[in-house]
């Protein structure tokens, strides 16, 4: 079960109860393996935090970002330094299981200082799992358009993307003296025995897996609600004709094939006999072109019948590697 993607801790304690006692009715967790909740630290009280981990949560995110009240003002944060060693250690008194942070690499008016403080910080909350993504900044948003516009807007830099890596590579270095594991593009763990996320770790373990999950994006019943404008202006459309539900986002099966291409490489290694197994294709052959660039840019570090992994630096990269993976139809995404 997952709640995130957005921000759930955003509601209000009775709201909680109430979505979760109706869920629970449709759909019980009571024999979960995993619960996620996604929280931005602003946003928790130790009563909330209470009434989360007595709904079940067994696996709490905490959308950290960074440490500095600066970046997090001038990013739109909602929430400050001392809200995240308050959430932090509360959580940690009331048992959570496993508590997972989030850094983002390269928020505006990022510096290499503040950088390595933020990383000293987050290595030393000792979190079960970490998870570091490199900013990204849609054409859409204030500060993409104060950049390509010159707007005047902001005066702080936006890294770009070979500092962002770099800052991601020297933050797994600085959890791996530690003894943290890297686990995907995106995650190391302190204990790769102990510490699961059951989401991704049973994606491609059978067919016997059943998830659901409360998200800003995702999929219900085969109907795709990624980058929708919202909710209200998609169900306005079902209500009126203009998108049959029958039909609606549905991925067709390569869709999903690419899918599950992508979200394998974005663990560092993709499994070509899950491929056969499931959708009986032969990926090597079906990407054959794809993974050929690869290797011709270094990034393979492994290439057989068994597995296709990416080096290091092919895995901090590898956001902009899987675009070639993708159909032409979907091509239009831009970040700056």
């Amino acid at each position: 079960m997952y709640f995130g993607g957005g921000t759930p801790s955003f509601l209000s304690t009775k709201q909680l109860e109430s979505l979760v006692e109706r869920l629970v009715a449709t759909t019980p967790w009571d024999r979960a393996q995993e619960v996620t909740f996604e929280c931005e630290p602003g946003t928790l009280t130790e009563a909330k935090l209470s009434v989360i981990r007595r709904l079940g949560v067994t696996r709490l995110s905490l959308g950290i970002e960074n440490f500095s009240d600066d970046l997090l003002e001038l990013n739109g944060r909602a929430h400050r330094s001392p809200e995240i060693r308050r959430a932090y250690d509360f959580a940690r008194s009331i048992g959570f299981p496993q508590i997972n942070i989030d850094l983002i690499a390269g928020m505006l008016g990022e510096t290499d200082e503040n950088w390595k403080s933020s990383v000293e910080q987050a290595v030393a909350l000792e979190p079960d799992s970490v998870t570091i993504y490199q900013m990204e900044l849609p054409f859409n948003t204030t500060i993409s358009a104060d950049t390509l516009k010159g707007t005047g807007r902001f005066s702080e830099h936006v890294a770009d993307w070979a500092t962002k890596r770099r800052w991601v590579e020297e933050a797994f270095e600085a959890f791996e003296a530690r003894g943290y594991h890297v686990r995907s593009a995106y995650t190391a763990v302190k204990n790769a025995q102990t510490t699961k996320f059951v989401y991704t770790d049973r994606l491609w373990q059978g067919a016997d897996m059943v998830g659901l999950g409360v998200a800003s994006f995702g999929h219900m019943s085969g109907v795709h609600m990624q980058n929708l404008d919202t909710w209200e202006t998609y169900a306005a459309a079902v209500r009126n004709g203009q998108v049959p539900l029958s039909r609606a986002y549905r991925p067709t099966d390569d869709e999903r094939l690419i899918r599950e291409v992508i979200l394998q490489l974005k663990r560092g290694s993709i499994a070509p006999g899950y491929f056969q197994q499931k959708y009986g294709v032969d990926i090597g052959t079906r990407f054959k072109a794809q993974f050929d660039s690869l290797a011709d840019e270094g990034y393979v570090a492994a290439r057989t019948g068994q597995v296709l992994s990416l080096t290091r630096d092919g895995l901090l990269r590898v956001d902009a590697l899987l675009k070639r993976f993708f159909l032409p139809q979907h091509l239009k995404v831009r970040y700056t």
